[in-house]
């Protein structure tokens, strides 16, 4: 196969040759068949900031080239420490931008744009057709929490794999959570019908994987946890390794192989030394302790407690009983 050298070059291929060019370099490692597999894959990409957009490119360059990306938010100037986006995007929608982002790699790509992003009413028709989602749904605040739920009862309703993220510190634990088995939501972890009760924080601790967070993040949040105007922090090494694991964990589901319910990776441990280490051990416990105490015990308790837990009554509501209904 002749090398591609230019642009000019580039542009002048049709479809499939380009293909082959731009997948060449994974032939060895990607069977014939799984990367048939990928070209002929759906992906949908729900949230395209600091976790979903950080799976965009990946996923294109290891060969998909059928996304849905949807997001409501537009970037701004405190995106760029993490987010895949440069100071020319900025008010850009951050979906357009990563189709965008798409087309620069692969300009045969299909991408549809839902800029209105995930919503109740449109959960259902976002992953109606789709072999695989990608979660990069913001849970900062009431209604990203809401459109995150809709996100996971649409999937649970429609039997589809998905794949989320959470960057914490130097953290990045992907999850998996493949409702073609599954039952509930977020394997039982919340219900939607208490999203009402619970403050945006019990509702994160519930379904986040607490037992992944970083000593470092604990006393964070333990810190400033009280304070309505927070903003959580967050660095592009935990944030973008979502892209690697994503990207991975996506081929893998659509081509049927197991994938553990927890992919964590700590950059910050794996690239520091013994003791530090385990200094970092030894102070989880009173980070999560002042944490506790910071929240309360009783709101605590509502949000490390899970919801299928023997302590906790669960509701009797269907996990997905008001997906695609509006609002009257």
């Amino acid at each position: 196969m002749t090398d591609i050298e230019t642009v000019d070059e580039a542009r002048s291929l049709e479809a499939e040759p380009y293909y082959r060019h731009l997948i060449r370099r994974n032939k060895g490692l990607v069977h014939p068949h799984v990367q048939q597999r990928i070209r002929e894959a759906k992906v949908l990409v729900a949230g395209c900031g600091s976790v979903g957009g950080a799976a965009i490119q990946p996923l294109a360059r290891i060969g998909f080239k059928d996304f849905r990306f949807a997001d409501s938010g537009s970037y701004e100037l405190n995106n760029l420490n993490r987010q895949l986006a440069f100071l020319d995007d900025l008010g850009r929608n951050k979906a357009e931008v990563g189709a965008d982002a798409v087309h620069r790699i692969n300009p045969h790509a299909q991408v549809v744009v839902f800029p209105e992003g995930v919503t109740a009413e449109n959960a259902r028709a976002l992953v109606q057709d789709v072999d695989v989602i990608v979660d990069g749904v913001d849970v900062t605040t009431r209604s990203g929490l809401s459109a995150k739920l809709a996100l996971h009862e649409a999937a649970l309703l429609q039997r589809k794999p998905l794949i989320t993220g959470w960057d914490l510190a130097g953290v990045m634990c992907a999850q998996y959570f493949d409702y073609r088995e599954l039952q509930r939501i977020f394997d039982g972890a919340i219900e939607p019908s208490e999203l009402d009760s619970l403050d945006i924080w019990e509702a994160i601790f519930r379904i986040a994987p607490m037992r992944h967070i970083p000593t470092s993040m604990l006393f964070e949040l333990a810190s400033h946890i009280a304070d309505p105007e927070y903003s959580v922090p967050q660095l592009p090494e935990a944030a973008w390794q979502f892209g690697s694991l994503a990207c991975h964990m996506a081929v893998r589901s659509i081509t049927g192989k197991r994938i553990p319910r927890n992919v964590p990776v700590n950059v910050h441990r794996c690239t520091s030394r013994l003791p530090e280490r385990m200094l970092q051990s030894m102070g989880k416990p009173f980070g999560f302790a002042k944490l506790v105490q910071t929240m309360g015990w009783s709101r605590a308790g509502e949000s490390f407690i899970p919801a299928h837990s023997f302590l906790r009554p669960t509701s009797s509501r269907k996990a997905f009983g008001n997906v695609g209904q509006d609002s009257r």
